[in-house]
């Protein structure tokens, strides 16, 4: 392992363990090891964990602790909402079922939604803007009386756009049908309520919230019944078979509390840090660099920026200082760009050059600085070498 690691500006794509829930994780990998559905004082145990951590992930996105299914990640969790509520309407109904999505889904989304068109269902895919922000009136247009499931995330990983939730839950709801939204970047970064939103499944991942990877949960508003993906002992009320990953459970449950406490100082924070970094880049690079995304309903983390004569991934490659990612990369010679970038319309010169830098829990002012040094440095000499 190198001494000098690289300045981490990828928290979108992952996020360290919190210390904190390291701490509380720590005594059920040790001698709090009980099965949870296990009739003794070791199970007790391990139940009151569970239970405990239901509340504390209840809380942070004001839902009853009964509406919280804990799942292995967020994928099984978008999994679990979009086919346990379609599933069932596709083998009963005389005419197939209609999904309406965005063409900016994270693949979690995405992959299920066309393995159910596969199988007969009508899958939509709503068209966006060129800040990434679904259209409502094309919303209105395409809602059917057989539309099953509206599913749109709360926020973009690639551009950290905010998605106009109330009025797409609204629209769906009126149309009769249920509303999905995958708001695993989102969490822990702003306020997310599923009832302001009027949600009916929302998706939860662990590892972006400062809590392990390979723990998630689904939000399951009161009165809607899924078919389980997985079958087995009737773990979680029945409607997700398998022991549950009690350390995990126990992780996601304190990063959801320390959440919930930080959230008032962390948005303001974390925009901060967002701005000074484009503004620092602003500085050095002038209209060499580009804001991608929306300008203002964004996360406050992210920072989607291209920079003008580069390809994202070899800029990446040459600055190893900084993790980041990019939108776009190039194999034998041809540059392939997102297909967020894609959906977007965004120039192809533009699109190539992109890169996300997201800030997050502990980053600091000085790491902002000279994380906008090296990439400043390192475009300013190619510039210079490209002049001689």
């Amino acid at each position: 392992m190198p001494l000098h690691r690289p300045l981490y500006f990828d928290y979108n794509a992952t996020t360290p363990i919190d210390p904190v829930v390291f701490q509380a994780m720590l005594p059920y990998l040790q001698e709090q090891f009980g099965n949870p559905s296990s009739n003794h004082a070791y199970g007790r145990e391990a139940r009151q964990a569970v239970d405990r951590a239901r509340e504390q992930l209840a809380a942070l996105v004001n839902a009853s602790p009964e509406e919280i299914i804990f799942t292995s990640n967020g994928t099984e969790a978008s999994n679990l909402g979009i086919k346990g509520w379609v599933g069932p309407l596709l083998k009963s109904n005389i005419r197939p079922p209609q999904i309406i999505t965005s063409a900016i889904e994270h693949p979690a989304t995405l992959k299920p939604c066309q393995h159910l068109e596969l199988l007969g269902c009508k899958l939509t895919l709503l068209p966006v803007d060129r800040y990434g922000v679904v259209s409502l009136e094309s919303l209105k247009y395409i809602l059917q009386r057989r539309t099953a499931l509206v599913s749109i995330m709360h926020s973009n990983n690639e551009m950290g756009t905010l998605q106009p939730m109330r009025e797409i839950a609204r629209l769906a709801h009126e149309a009769g049908a249920l509303v999905h939204c995958d708001a695993a970047q989102s969490l822990g970064k702003l306020p997310v309520d599923v009832k302001e939103l009027d949600i009916d499944l929302l998706t939860i991942a662990g590892h972006k919230l400062y809590a392990p990877k390979g723990v998630g949960a689904l939000y399951v508003k009161k009165g809607i019944t899924l078919e389980p993906l997985i079958h087995g002992a009737g773990h979680e009320a029945g409607r997700r078979a398998g022991t549950e990953n009690v350390p995990y459970v126990v992780g996601l449950g304190a990063a959801a509390e320390l959440a919930q406490r930080s959230l008032p100082q962390a948005t303001p924070r974390l925009q901060y840090l967002r701005d000074r970094l484009w503004q620092r880049l602003q500085q050095k690079l002038g209209d060499r660099v580009v804001l991608n995304g929306h300008p203002t309903e964004r996360l406050p983390n992210t920072l989607n920026v291209s920079f003008q004569g580069w390809i994202g991934s070899e800029l990446l490659a040459a600055v190893p200082e900084i993790a980041a990612s990019t939108g776009s990369a190039c194999h034998e010679g041809q540059v392939s760009v997102s297909p967020v970038l894609q959906a977007m319309g965004m120039e192809s010169a533009i699109a190539q050059g992109a890169v996300r830098l997201s800030v997050g829990r502990f980053t600091t002012e000085e790491e902002v600085d000279q994380a906008a040094e090296f990439l400043a440095k390192r475009c300013l000499a190619e510039q210079v070498s490209a002049g001689h």
